[in-house]
């Protein structure tokens, strides 16, 4: 593949798109309590924005983002501060973004923030930082960072950290979005939760070991995850769940077909269409 550029779309904003997991196995656990995963990440054209304006002062400014997340707390501020801790940069910035994607959805919208933040201000403060160097800084602000910086669709292993490039078909999706919030962290703190799932080869999964050993304990914790898999698995789809959840997707070959079902989408649900792919929509 030729190398890939991170670029703003015409109207000046950055593109951090959502993923979904393909499929997600948990096949250990570090002695640090981390988890050991095999996992495929695929991007989806459906995106947060982000606007980046140089500050005269110094300051790293959030003008808007998620509202319940204070800015302090915010990946955004924190993938700034990061860089300019590693560079030794003292440029400000403002930064806007037009949330999107929902939190603790599965989506990975705060990783892939950070992300675009990382190459966005990487460019507006002229650093030349390569994409390796982008990905190591990411990785301490989240597992999810790394493949978002990298921009390819992936076979990863590891705490995420571990990426080959893959080449997936790139069919439409159908997302629901159930009305809850699910915490990465209480499902991998579930007693329950499978942590010693055998390995798998990709040629496993591309012949259809598309588990998610997440998908039992975010079942039992969060009934409206539940009915959402059961409704799409009710309507013939092959429903299947990203990361932690919570969000549900089906895959369809054809954009009718995702159109189709959404507009029969349960009350009380988001949902949207969106298209695979392979490379981020942050890269031209």
């Amino acid at each position: 593949m030729p190398d890939l550029r991170p670029c703003p779309d015409a109207a000046g904003a950055w593109p951090a798109p959502a993923k979904l997991n393909l499929m997600l196995r948990v096949v250990g656990r570090r002695a640090d309590g981390y988890h050991l995963l095999q996992t495929v990440f695929q991007f989806i054209d459906r995106v947060d924005r982000l606007y980046v304006t140089p500050r005269g002062d110094g300051r790293i400014v959030r003008l808007r983002g998620a509202g319940n997340v204070a800015p302090a707390r915010d990946l955004v501020v924190r993938a700034a501060e990061a860089l300019r801790a590693h560079t030794g940069c003292d440029a400000g910035v403002d930064i806007a973004v037009d949330k999107l994607l929902p939190m603790g959805g599965g989506l990975g919208g705060g990783s892939s923030d950070a992300a675009t933040t990382l190459h966005a201000l990487n460019q507006l403060w002229a650093l030349g930082m390569d994409t390796d160097g982008l990905a190591r800084i990411g990785l301490a602000l989240g597992a999810d960072v790394p493949v978002f910086v990298r921009g390819r669709a992936a076979w990863a292993e590891g705490v995420g950290e571990d990426m080959l490039p893959v080449s997936l078909p790139e069919p439409w999706y159908l997302v629901l979005v159930p009305p809850v919030f699910v915490s990465t962290a209480v499902v991998f703190g579930d007693a329950e939760l499978t942590r010693d799932s055998a390995r798998i080869k990709m040629t496993d999964f591309l012949a259809g070991d598309q588990v998610n050993d997440c998908l039992p304990v975010v079942r039992r914790r969060y009934p409206a995850v539940a009915a959402a898999f059961d409704w799409l698995s009710a309507a013939g789809a092959a429903p299947r769940l990203t990361g932690t959840g919570a969000c549900v997707f089906a895959s369809f070959e054809g954009e009718a077909g995702a159109r189709a079902m959404l507009a029969q989408a349960p009350a009380g649900y988001g949902a949207f269409v969106a298209r695979g792919c392979n490379r981020s929509p942050l890269f031209s």
